[in-house]
């Protein structure tokens, strides 16, 4: 893909390409937790049970009261995967994301067009109508409440450290900040 950066830049084109990393998804993932409601509810769920893992673990290590031990394990690994899920599936998003190459990315006022060794895909604004940005990452999320689909833009990807105020320029003036 050749590219007249001065041309283009004028058209408010900004162009990203990387390898897909673990760290990139859970920067996501992490991302998506505070505009979905499904994943805030579950995190606080597991999170919820975890603790009271903890506390019935103490109480029965303590010798007050009868708690079984299977009830004490299967609340604490509810905690334990509220701090790794994200992680995790970052991580399988990665497998899969890995198998298609590298990603190249333009970003215009029209939408996102992404092709790699495998795939091409363009997804336009009403698609994923808003967007959160991370020190990592910018995410772009699709209308529903779960925040269903996202797509990640990784920093790294970019060219320049300017690029990155292009690109939060043109999120801005296409989609919502969330």
């Amino acid at each position: 893909m050749v590219m007249d950066m001065g041309r283009d830049a004028g058209q408010g084109v900004v162009e990203l390409t990387y390898e897909p990393m673990v760290e990139d998804f859970s920067s996501a993932l992490r991302a998506r937790t505070r505009v979905s409601r499904v994943a805030r509810r579950q995190l606080w769920v597991f999170a919820a049970a975890g603790v009271c893992g903890v506390a019935l673990a103490v109480l029965r290590v303590a010798g007050i009261g009868d708690v079984p031990a299977p009830l004490c394990f299967a609340l604490i690994v509810c905690g334990v995967l509220s701090a790794a899920g994200p992680w995790l599936t970052a991580r399988q998003f990665q497998r899969l994301a890995h198998r298609n190459g590298t990603f190249r990315v333009s970003v215009t006022d029209a939408g996102v067009s992404m092709v790699t060794d495998h795939t091409t895909a363009t997804v336009d604004w009403t698609a994923q109508p808003r967007y959160r940005e991370t020190p990592r990452v910018f995410v772009l999320f699709s209308p529903d409440a779960n925040a269903a689909g996202f797509t990640v833009l990784p920093k790294r990807g970019l060219s320049s450290p300017a690029d990155a105020d292009r690109l939060r320029e043109i999120l801005d003036r296409n989609l919502t900040r969330v």
